[in-house]
């Protein structure tokens, strides 16, 4: 199922085929930096990055996933790309037979996009997936999601981007929405108005006995388990959540802590029974050093690995990318309280600005965390499905 398609129309012949060869893989990975091009507002993220997440032969999250990878062309001239994905370790944990797309970029046409989505279906269909949904960069542990507004702003670190066509090329293929996700922008003057989220955060810890700690960095690998740990039992209930192995957690921290500032990475703990403090929760911010990459063109060499480093010296804007409490403390509002550290250590931090991204619009607790801290909603990124 995997074979070249070819489709003929007015205006000249479509072809769809699987990435075979290293020139391929080359054109793959380039194809965005040709599309984005002229577009002041994406981000072009490091080429040695995009070259390891699409590394299928070495990356770990392919070790539970089967992808295949396609390109289309129009006489000739490559104009869209898509990754067929069928994740294993997903349709295991929810007992459905999902296949998902992802990466996927190019013109407006909407003839190519169909032939995309034709083959990355068939591809799908033939391996027993009923639904394709996506996109998924490869999967929720990653990046995710089709922007559907906002189109005139950068996008945050590890967040996507795309031109307002997409969406329009996407549901014309017949996919659907599935599950939105939001992005809030907070700032100091929201941060100076969160006096109600001081208060409550205030009576959970001594109530609960919680404390909040930074992460030590010079314990990395046993705080990035520890992290892992309370990831996996925290997210377990949520849409779309995949579990992360050990392998796989370490090659993403690994990334994370050359960009990781410890000083807003929280973990809090509690003291049961005068034992010695348990982890529960934790949050995950980090400096938007996309701030920097946009003045390097993804490219470290030969001189852009210096134009990041100074430039991420003026990084004063930061994402909260995760914040997760183990099941059995959901109900205690634990959020309430990392999200009154954050407030108060952030600006002191030097990051007076940031974003909270992604949160499920499904997720009604989160949703009024980030509007108790002042959050306005700023964008919309959308996972779309349809049956095969």
């Amino acid at each position: 199922m995997s074979a070249t398609r070819m489709v003929e129309s007015n205006t000249g012949a479509v072809e769809v085929a699987p990435v075979r060869g290293r020139k391929d893989e080359r054109e793959f990975l380039a194809l965005p930096y040709r599309l984005y091009r002229s577009n002041p507002f994406w981000v072009p993220p490091l080429r040695l990055a995009q070259k390891d997440i699409l590394n299928t032969k070495r990356h770990p999250f392919y070790k539970t996933s089967d992808v295949e990878l396609f390109l289309v062309r129009r006489e000739g001239r490559i104009v869209g790309r898509i990754m067929a994905i069928l994740n294993r370790a997903h349709n295991e944990f929810h007992s459905e037979r999902a296949g998902f797309f992802g990466f996927f970029e190019a013109e407006n046409d909407q003839e190519a996009a169909t032939a995309l989505f034709g083959a990355c279906g068939d591809w799908l269909r033939s391996r027993g997936a009923e639904l394709m949904r996506g996109p998924m960069n490869p999967s929720t542990n990653y990046e995710v999601g089709l922007l559907v507004d906002a189109f005139d702003r950068s996008p945050a670190v590890m967040m996507t981007y795309n031109p307002a066509y997409y969406v329009e090329l996407i549901e014309r293929c017949g996919l659907k929405k599935a599950m939105d996700m939001y992005a809030y922008y907070v700032d100091v003057d929201c941060y100076d108005s969160a006096g109600k989220l001081k208060r409550v955060a205030d009576r959970l810890k001594v109530r609960d006995r919680i404390s909040v700690r930074t992460v030590d960095l010079k314990r990395f690998k046993e705080e990035a388990e520890l992290l892992r740990q309370i990831y996996n039992d925290a997210w377990s209930t949520n849409w779309g959540f995949v579990p992360v192995s050990g392998e796989e957690f370490d090659h993403l921290a690994k990334d994370m802590k050359q960009i990781v500032d410890p000083r807003v990475v929280l973990i809090a703990e509690q003291q049961v029974d005068g034992g010695p403090p348990r982890p529960i929760a934790f949050m995950l911010a980090i400096p938007d050093v996309n701030r920097a990459l946009k003045k390097i063109n993804g490219r470290l060499f030969p001189f852009g690995l210096l134009k990041l480093l100074w430039h991420s010296r003026k990084i004063d804007f930061i994402r909260i990318v995760i914040m997760g409490v183990v099941k059995e403390h959901h109900n205690l509002g634990i959020a309430s309280v990392l999200y009154d550290e954050i407030h108060r250590r952030a600006p002191n931090s030097g990051y007076p600005r940031g974003e909270m991204s992604w949160v499920l619009e499904t997720n009604t607790l989160m949703n009024r965390a980030a509007e108790l801290l002042g959050g306005r909603r700023e964008k919309t990124y959308r996972i779309y499905e349809m049956k095969l």
